[in-house]
């Protein structure tokens, strides 16, 4: 009972405090409107088979490619080409030698200031 009139008594003493929510009239977007009605009013123009004649080039199998020629062309130069030795960098063809060790790390000397 008590509850009840404390609650009697602040909503009577405080009517300021309470929320009053308004729901106002939904707008119109013109815009969206005119947009809407010249969507729904336009028409997809046929298409035709003549449509593109004059706008593509009409298509044609393409010619079958040539057989590749060599260009040295006779034996005698392939048979050249094959006793030819081949030479290897670092290896020499008449003595294999070991390769000389530099050495990277050179330290020089200090010399005396005084």
């Amino acid at each position: 009972m008590l509850a009840q009139s404390l609650r009697v008594v602040s909503r009577a003493t405080i009517p300021a405090m309470r929320r009053n929510f308004t729901v106002s009239a939904a707008r119109r977007d013109i815009i969206q409107d005119l947009y809407l009605k010249e969507l729904k009013a336009y028409k997809v123009p046929v298409v035709k088979a003549s449509d593109s004649v004059g706008q593509v080039k009409p298509w044609e199998i393409p010619a079958a490619p040539k057989a590749p020629t060599l260009e040295a062309g006779t034996a005698a130069d392939l048979a050249e080409y094959e006793s030819q030795v081949v030479e290897v960098e670092g290896v020499s063809a008449a003595v294999e030698e070991e390769p000389e060790v530099e050495d990277w790390f050179v330290v020089e000397p200090i010399k005396d200031q005084h």
